[in-house]
């Protein structure tokens, strides 16, 4: 794949196709799709919901909007992966650009019209910009400052912000039809990671995956503590598959959970079995969480939320790459 994707596909037409995997979201996906249909987008825009077997009204308020504006396109997605939806949508869209929303997400009214700028004037494959975490409980907002902040997720872009340029991997995307096709589509072995694996062989094709600060994407935090445990863990061991996959995928920021655990762990170990001098590195690691939690809260609450949230998101990121089994995504074909 040309390093150009414009030289390859040619200049993109105005026509973009929205693709949302959809499972049991009835409280956030009206407002979801209803931000896509009023985009200020001077080109054709369709809405594709693959919706997966949910166990609340999300089917018939997918049926419902579809019935109301003939832009808006169900699919049923029969597993209700991730993966497997994006595929199905993938499949059915019409239009060469396509625009990834998920179904608790919002996206600013120029949105559509932006990505489509930096997509044709950077010859991109991809483009995307950040995670916008905003909570509405105390609990949601503290892990909201935690997912924006270097001191809970590491120096990505994508939840930190950042200059515009090439990244390896950005949230969400606008991609190029053609080259998601040329790559297979996204792999269906994935339910977590999706994005990274898809965004390395992209960028293994020789194409370019651009993030730009412009394209803000509101996104939901989890409410309690054991749904954030669950999703972090599921990320921790995700990661080590495309790590396993992919040569040359990992970096130091993965690494650093993982290493907490473990020098964490024999700290505490050592400190109660041999001398309590090895007590040190985990004092050093509490020390920054209490530290860190202190920089990243804007009020007395989320300061006295974070250290469990900090907590919650390392060790269980962490916890999840260590233990990440080698038989956790068997072999598949991906959709040509």
């Amino acid at each position: 794949m040309s390093t150009s994707a414009n030289t390859l596909f040619g200049s993109p037409k105005r026509e973009i196709s929205v693709i949302l995997p959809v499972l049991n979201e009835e409280k956030y996906l009206e407002d979801s799709v209803n931000s896509i249909l009023s985009q200020n987008f001077s080109g054709a825009i369709e809405v594709i919901l693959a919706v997966g077997p949910s166990q609340d009204e999300t089917m018939k308020i997918a049926q419902s909007l579809e019935s109301r504006d003939s832009r808006v396109v169900v699919v049923e997605n029969p597993t209700g992966k991730t993966a497997a939806g994006l595929n199905l949508a993938i499949a059915v869209a019409r239009y060469s650009i396509i625009v990834r929303v998920d179904g608790h997400s919002q996206i600013p009214a120029d949105y559509c019209e932006t990505a489509f700028q930096i997509l044709n004037e950077t010859g991109a494959v991809n483009v995307g910009g950040i995670m916008a975490a905003e909570g509405i409980s105390l609990f949601e907002r503290s892990v909201a400052r935690a997912m924006r902040s270097p001191l809970g997720v590491g120096a990505s872009r994508f939840h930190t912000g950042g200059g515009a340029g090439e990244s390896d991997t950005v949230y969400l995307g606008c991609f190029r039809k053609e080259a998601l096709l040329a790559v297979g589509g996204f792999d269906e072995r994935f339910t977590r990671a999706q994005d990274w694996e898809l965004n390395f062989r992209l960028r293994e094709s020789g194409g370019i995956v651009y993030f730009d600060p412009r394209l803000t994407v509101t996104y939901r935090p989890r409410s309690t503590i054991k749904a954030l445990a669950k999703q972090y863990f599921e990320y921790g061991r995700w990661r080590r598959v495309v790590s396993r996959r992919h040569k040359g995928s990992i970096n130091y920021r993965y690494l650093a959970p993982p290493f907490t655990v473990v020098a964490t762990s024999l700290s505490i170990l050592f400190g109660a079995l041999i001398s309590p001098i090895f007590f040190i590195p985990a004092l050093v690691y509490s020390v920054f969480i209490l530290g860190a939690s202190i920089i990243i809260g804007k009020s007395m609450g989320e300061v006295l939320c974070l250290p469990t949230i900090l907590l919650t998101m390392h060790i269980s990121w962490g916890l999840g790459f260590l233990t990440s089994p080698k038989s956790l995504a068997p072999a598949v074909t991906l959709h040509p």
